[in-house]
């Protein structure tokens, strides 16, 4: 049990130092200013978050590119199926998609936007592979929609070694996390667990104490007067000490008033005497 209560002790110490230091390091960087602030905090966690904001500000830049084209205008907006009149337009295509969803999910605020980079990049190909698929291969549409998808996946190849890192920045942050929240699991418990342990221990210890108290003899007449002889002999330091052991056995025994009075006959100071 005391090897357990020393190793909880040591862990929540580590902890509050850890807490301490990075305080310590916020404030120190908000002290020095931006340029400090700039260089990112060691943790996994920012560095995977980090990482992400930088490949989706890339990808952005390439949807930008690519919708600023001169042959994106028709990919632009939902196909107008009744206007254009596609009656068999659903019937092919399962799932329609055009540059301005996409970039209305892309800004989306509100929890219903995309949750990575690849998502985007599958709609921006469903995009020309729908484009591809509906019109005939010598169309303008399926020749621009080809073009632009070339164009596009030759940047996403620039782009994919550091979706790759962030990718796997994130998988490594995610389990350092759950490595942690397991760790401060498993110490909870067994705080827990020393808890009462310790409560049973001074259970024990009180039952005890009656135990040894009840099987106690009293003291003789004899016996009295040798330790009322004893206890006024002692000097001033000794006999406030004696007094303090008594006060440890019945927290009722007011031992440092001016004077007291110790009645011999009590079963507790017999015990303790």
């Amino acid at each position: 049990l005391e090897e357990q209560v020393a190793e909880v002790q040591k862990y929540y110490s580590t902890i509050n130092d850890q807490v301490n230091n990075a305080k310590d390091k916020s404030q120190e960087k908000h002290v020095i200013g931006t340029k400090r602030s700039r260089q990112g905090g060691s943790s996994k966690e920012a560095n995977s978050s980090n990482t992400m904001k930088e490949v989706m500000h890339q990808f952005s830049t390439i949807f930008h590119q690519i919708t600023q084209h001169r042959w994106a205008w028709p990919f632009m907006d939902p196909v107008d199926v009744e206007g254009l009149g596609l009656s068999d337009y659903y019937q092919i295509i399962e799932k329609p998609m055009d540059f301005g969803t996409i970039k209305r999910k892309m800004d989306a605020k509100d929890g219903s936007g995309y949750k990575n980079v690849r998502q985007i990049y599958s709609d921006v190909t469903l995009v020309f592979k729908n484009a591809m698929k509906y019109n005939d291969e010598k169309t303008d549409i399926h020749i621009m929609a080809k073009t632009l998808r070339e164009k596009f996946e030759k940047k996403w190849l620039q782009l994919l070694p550091k979706v790759a890192q962030a990718e796997s920045e994130k998988e490594e942050a995610r389990a350092l996390l759950k490595a942690k929240l397991a760790e401060e699991a498993a110490y909870a418990n067994m705080t827990k667990d020393i808890r009462h342990a310790l409560c049973d221990v001074d259970e024990q210890l009180k039952n005890l104490k009656e135990m040894v108290i009840k099987k106690c003899r009293k003291l003789s007449t004899h016996e009295k007067l040798a330790l009322k002889k004893n206890l006024n002999r002692l000097n001033g330091d000794n006999l406030l000490k004696a007094m303090a052991i008594i006060h440890e056995i019945d927290p009722t025994f007011q031992h440092d008033a001016p004077q007291v009075d110790l009645d011999l006959d009590c079963q507790v100071y017999n015990a303790t005497l």
